[in-house]
């Protein structure tokens, strides 16, 4: 399945005037505003006299981005991780995954666009992959509702993981969503049992699974295909019971102080490290995955990579107890 990308995307580039700024970007924002002027005049005009002030403007901006992002709040992550030039499914479905051939259906309802589920090659190993698709733009956020399953897309994934398990095929998850879908369409499908069926399979699989938490990682929407012998999440990704906004309406009756609720809720993956919910800090290009969506995606393709080769010479049996333990294990050293 080939997924078309212009070549500066490819090449994990994008100008300051293609690039989408956060709030708190701000000042790094004006900095290379004006680093994009000087090298307009230096290729107009004379760039001898110029470049003194390039060098200095570039070093001053590059510094500032530098200390922005090794401070960043819980609050700041968790934009960072909802960016919308941010790597999704598809880039590393495209920069990681030969071959890739979809599955569609649930073979009991239809189809749910929000979570694909197929499979290819990953580097040498042939595998199961699955995970949730944010979009890009407008047309495709809608086809793929934002990333959130409904039931249909949890029953799509355990029919694929015990497709997996037959064919004894590693199974890798990137998850990104905000949690799966509240609606009442879906409640009458069955919400919360496809997603506790989709939980089960993961945790039934004889063979190794890792997850990759990409950016949002939402909820039961994310635990679903997120049960896995290797939990890997990225930097500035964030994982959490309920997003920061649900979080503090329902803590303080009060949307406004989501800025609270993700300090306290404990949902940066510094955090989530420390209380053995994660195994692994993958780290992003400064400024973020979206600054470099190519570096990211393969540095996220070598941990895989990595979990994925410690797991093999494990037995069935081997990966399940491996498995339980780690999972019974979270929160007994506190």
């Amino acid at each position: 399945m080939n997924f078309p990308v212009p070549a500066s995307e490819a090449a994990g580039l994008r100008s300051p005037a293609t690039r989408s700024y956060l709030d708190f970007e701000k000042p790094v924002a004006e900095l290379e505003a004006k680093v994009q002027e000087l090298r307009s005049l230096a290729v107009n005009g004379d760039a001898v006299q110029i470049n003194e002030e390039l060098a200095r403007l570039e070093g001053k901006s590059e510094k500032a981005l530098v200390d922005l992002y090794a401070t960043l709040t819980p609050w700041q992550k968790t934009q960072v991780a909802r960016h919308p030039q941010r790597p999704h499914f598809t880039d590393y479905v495209k920069g990681l995954v030969t071959d890739f051939t979809p599955l569609s259906g649930d073979r009991q309802f239809g189809e749910d666009a929000a979570l694909v589920c197929g499979l290819g090659w990953f580097r040498g190993y042939s595998v199961c992959v699955m995970g949730q698709e944010k979009g890009a733009d407008t047309a495709s956020r809608i086809k793929h509702n934002f990333g959130m399953a409904r039931p249909e897309g949890y029953r799509k994934a355990v029919r694929v993981m015990r497709l997996a398990d037959r064919f004894n095929l590693p199974v890798i998850s990137f998850v990104d969503t905000p949690g799966a879908f509240p609606g009442v369409d879906a409640e009458e499908r069955g919400q919360a049992e496809a997603i506790a069926r989709a939980t089960e399979a993961s945790l039934a699989l004889g063979v190794p699974n890792i997850a990759a938490i990409v950016g949002e990682g939402g909820s039961g929407g994310a635990v679903a295909i997120a049960t896995c012998n290797r939990v890997l999440m990225l930097e500035h990704a964030i994982y959490t019971v309920a997003s920061p906004e649900a979080s503090a309406s329902i803590l303080w009756r009060d949307a406004a102080k989501a800025e609270d609720a993700a300090t306290t809720m404990k949902i940066t993956a510094q955090d989530l490290l420390k209380f053995g919910v994660v195994d692994a800090v993958i780290p992003e290009p400064v400024g973020g995955a979206h600054r470099d969506p190519a570096a990211a995606v393969q540095a996220v393709g070598d941990a895989v990579e990595s979990a994925l080769q410690s797991l093999l010479p494990l037995s069935h049996v081997e990966v399940r107890q491996a498995r339980a333990d780690k999972f019974l294990a979270i929160g007994r050293s506190l």
